[in-house]
């Protein structure tokens, strides 16, 4: 990544001042890519391949008003990081938000000061840690409105877990083994084309906002706001484009017709 490129993704996410590779520097990206770039498959959804070239990444997640999922917006963070010189490395995870585990088809950085190990995700759609966390067991993590922790799995190795309701529920886990582009290109490639992904069966959009996160499951509509967070449904196609600038800043260039099967009515 040469500087003009750099500079062009800083101005993207609205970051300024120093970018010593700290503590300081990478909360901030964290916070700052997490809050500008939005998680979303639409390409995936309309048929098409998620490329892993660098240079495509970038364009579309920074020159056009797109988002991703993990594999574009944690390969976008980690390009960054490199530049800046962080000591980081990719990692895969297991999802386990199902009953269960998924392969390892979930991708992170991990970056480590002083043998202390941290992890940045940006693209886990709308469980997204909205900081950078630090890779200790049986801690209570407190980010803005989430609660994590990390524990030690015997079977998956550390496993990220969120609190919701005063309940532990399974995220994601990581065996820390050495990531090759290999891995990840078989990842990307199931994630984006088996007909048992998520990913290829639905619409998933997530904005991170002061409130919370903006939500778009198909065609039902989650608003985070100060007091209470709004639903609604999307029953019309023509309605569709306009949401994803509103409330996602996404302008999506996939003709209308294609999303006619996740427009259904189900509330």
């Amino acid at each position: 990544m040469n500087k003009e490129m750099l500079s062009a993704y800083l101005a993207k996410i609205g970051f300024q001042g120093n970018t010593s590779p700290d503590l300081t520097t990478l909360f901030a990206l964290h916070q700052h890519q997490h809050s500008s770039i939005p998680f979303e498959n639409l390409d995936i959804v309309n048929g098409h391949t998620v490329e892993l070239d660098e240079d495509k990444i970038f364009n579309k997640l920074v020159y056009s008003n797109r988002g991703g999922y993990c594999f574009e917006l944690n390969s976008l963070m980690y390009r960054v990081l490199k530049t800046l010189q962080f000591n980081v490395e990719k990692k895969l995870g297991r999802v386990h938000l199902s009953e269960n585990p998924s392969g390892r088809g979930h991708l992170v950085n991990i970056v480590t000061f002083n043998q202390q190990q941290w992890l940045v995700d940006t693209g886990f759609g709308s469980n997204t840690p909205r900081a950078t966390l630090p890779i200790k067991y049986d801690q209570e993590l407190k980010v803005d409105k989430q609660t994590f922790r990390f524990i030690e799995d015997a079977s998956f190795g550390i496993m990220l877990q969120c609190k919701v309701q005063e309940q532990w529920i399974n995220q994601y886990s990581l065996d820390m083994s050495y990531v090759c582009h290999g891995d990840i290109e078989y990842a990307n490639h199931y994630a984006s084309t088996h007909s048992n992904s998520r990913f290829t069966t639905q619409v998933v959009v997530v904005a991170r906002t002061n409130y919370g996160n903006n939500i778009l499951l198909n065609n039902r509509l989650k608003l985070a706001q100060a007091d209470a967070d709004k639903e609604t449904f999307i029953n019309d196609v023509a309605s569709f484009h306009q949401i994803l600038q509103q409330h996602f800043g996404i302008d999506n260039p996939v003709p209308l017709g294609t999303f006619e099967q996740y427009l259904v009515n189900d509330n």
